[in-house]
């Protein structure tokens, strides 16, 4: 059986996924943005292999939780589920960072290159990351005026990329994006069209299965199927110029093999 972390599984999907799993068989890595949160997942966590507390918007918090992920062990794959929808402005983060921005990508991609190497990454992306393009000119949003959508749609164009990127350099690594739909979760609201079960099943069983079609790297997927990205997010150019920013914002270097 596989040990695996979840970003944001105190409710919705993250939660949902780790119920998944752990019906499975499959050890699971809970993590809650704050004691409180991590109260509300009641008696999951005496079912999970371990509970990391840290809040994403905040570098130290991200640089915490991949410590205390470390300290428990190599995970086998690790479903970085957490997210925000639509922030009304920009805030800003402990570092002066855009709220949207830290939360979906810098926390992502620091976690990716802090946490030590699974053999699963799975990044939970967005059919509206097709409108997330150009976004390196202004990555953090210090020169636009704030447009939600708009950010949140670069956002998950950026984790996309990013598992690209890295099905390139780590090629011992799956490493896979997926969009979940639209789901009646709390972000989704009760008129999603998703069920929750169908939301989660494609990010568990790329994370665990060992069916020779969840053994590839490098996909974008819906609902169990192979679709197209942003054909940005397949540029290997833009992969590496969105990697060498993400690098920078965060002082933290991603590994390069």
């Amino acid at each position: 059986m596989a040990t695996i972390f979840i970003t944001g599984s105190t409710d919705g999907l993250g939660r949902a996924a780790a119920q998944s799993l752990l019906d499975q068989g499959h050890g699971v890595v809970l993590h809650a943005r704050s004691a409180d949160r991590a109260a509300s997942l009641g008696g999951l966590t005496s079912r999970a292999q371990g509970l990391v507390v840290g809040d994403l918007s905040s570098a130290a918090e991200t640089r915490s939780i991949a410590d205390q992920v470390n300290a428990i062990g190599r995970m086998d794959a690790v479903i970085h589920n957490a997210g925000v929808y639509t922030r009304p402005s920009r805030g800003a983060t402990p570092e002066g960072h855009a709220e949207t921005l830290a939360i979906n990508t810098l926390a992502p991609y620091m976690l990716t290159a802090l946490i030590a190497r699974p053999g699963r990454l799975v990044y939970l992306s967005s059919g509206l990351h097709r409108g997330g393009e150009g976004s390196l000119d202004d990555l953090d949003w210090t020169k636009r005026a704030w447009n939600a959508s708009k950010a949140y749609a670069e956002s998950k164009l950026h984790v996309v990329a990013l598992a690209f990127a890295l099905a390139r350099r780590w090629p011992n690594v799956l490493c896979n994006a997926v969009d979940p739909g639209w789901v009646r979760t709390r972000m989704g609201g009760a008129g999603a069209p998703v069920d929750i079960d169908t939301g989660q099943r494609t990010q568990t069983w790329l994370a665990v299965s060992d069916d020779p079609a969840a053994m590839v790297s490098g996909r974008y997927w819906h609902h169990l199927r192979q679709e197209q990205p942003a054909s940005e997010a397949t540029d290997p150019t833009f992969q590496d110029a969105l990697i060498a920013r993400l690098s920078k914002l965060t002082g933290v270097a991603l590994p390069e093999v």
